[in-house]
């Protein structure tokens, strides 16, 4: 296959003919983000976060599609490069409708985890539960015990019926703890980052869209004023209604945001609505609002011709992410359910929770 030389901020690299622009930088150790690209998937240029200069020819061009040609000289952290980077994600961001973080923990003085505490508590798993709460103790007294209860107050299940008791759970939860440490479990970040990290917000929701967060509540839920037991534990926890995000600690978009210091736009496009589908025969979620349209899924899965998999409808500015239109959501079957989940770069598809995509 033919070699050839090109330069990507002044660093000469040796390059094969038919490799991309990405791939030339990554032999030369030069990060370009990306976040409509996996490595083992077909590039469509979607986004625009990986866009370069041509030096030569002065025209901008996506790096994971654009091809290396012989004496290319690229500019690939420029001024002016950062700074068409900075407008793709911004324009994303402008109709990403979702929150980074769940308001019960963003009031929370000392940052818990109170999302993660609830899936826990939902899928049985009570040791781990008590374990999240022990490394959140950090060896000293929960200030639960001593709080107003501004979670509680910040649930926005307040809005529909009645809040998640969280300070009675974790209090019970922290006087609960098994004497032996079984698990390494432990929040994932500090107070400080939750405060520190790029959040998104959601926007103004009508009523119709809030009822959407009630789909992964069971149909009847159970209140204690007391929690006295796991399962009471459990119970309360079921009406969550799961307002955060499952990738906030490992979204590319937030990642990408806090790379180039982007502040949530304050108006956001409208004409993705706030939907939730849920498989619940994989426990497969979708959640619309929070997509980017980066394709990854659909082209993920493109070779699954003998099962439904995820496709585009619609076109242009209305297009989404769908099933099929000849079969249901509950019919996408869960292998390819877990490629979806995985090459999902905003958490807009996710699992109930981890044990879904084993």
């Amino acid at each position: 296959m033919k070699k050839m030389k090109i330069k990507i901020d002044d660093t000469e690299i040796e390059v094969r003919e038919g490799q991309t622009i990405l791939d030339a930088a990554r032999i030369a150790g030069i990060e370009i983000p990306t976040l409509c690209h996996s490595d083992g998937i077909e590039p469509y240029s979607s986004c625009m976060v990986c866009m370069v200069r041509d030096k030569k020819r002065n025209n901008f061009i996506p790096s994971c599609t654009a091809l290396v040609q012989e004496g290319m000289d690229i500019d690939a952290s420029g001024e002016e490069v950062i700074a068409l980077r900075k407008k793709a994600v911004t324009l994303l961001l402008s109709e990403h409708r979702a929150e980074c973080e769940a308001q019960c923990r963003v009031v929370c003085p000392m940052g818990y985890n109170i999302p993660l505490m609830n899936r826990l508590l939902i899928a049985g798993e009570y040791d781990e539960a008590a374990e999240l709460i022990r490394s959140e103790m950090k060896g000293g007294e929960l200030n639960c015990i001593n709080c107003k209860a501004f979670c509680v107050n910040a649930c926005r299940r307040k809005r529909i019926d009645t809040p998640v008791s969280i300070r009675n759970i974790r209090i019970f939860l922290s006087r609960n703890l098994p004497e032996t440490p079984k698990y390494e479990v432990s929040p994932l970040y500090s107070e400080n980052d939750v405060r520190k990290r790029f959040a998104s917000r959601i926007g103004a929701l009508d009523a119709t869209e809030q009822l959407e967060w009630l789909k992964e509540c069971p149909d009847k839920v159970v209140r204690h004023e007391e929690i006295a037991g796991f399962k009471e534990a459990a119970e309360e926890a079921a009406s969550c209604m799961h307002c955060d995000c499952r990738a906030s600690s490992g979204c590319r978009l937030r990642e990408l945001a806090e790379m180039f210091s982007i502040k949530d736009p304050r108006g956001k496009f409208i004409n993705t609505p706030v939907t939730k589908k849920i498989n619940h025969k994989t426990g497969l979620v979708f959640e619309n609002a929070k997509c980017i349209k980066c394709g990854l899924c659909v082209r993920a899965v493109a070779d699954s011709t003998d099962e439904p998999a995820l496709c585009f409808i619609n076109r242009g500015f209305v297009s989404m992410i769908s099933e099929p239109l000849t079969v249901e959501f509950d019919d996408i079957p869960a292998l390819v359910a877990k490629k979806c989940v995985e090459v999902c770069p905003t958490g807009a598809l996710a699992f109930f929770n981890e044990n879904n995509g084993t």
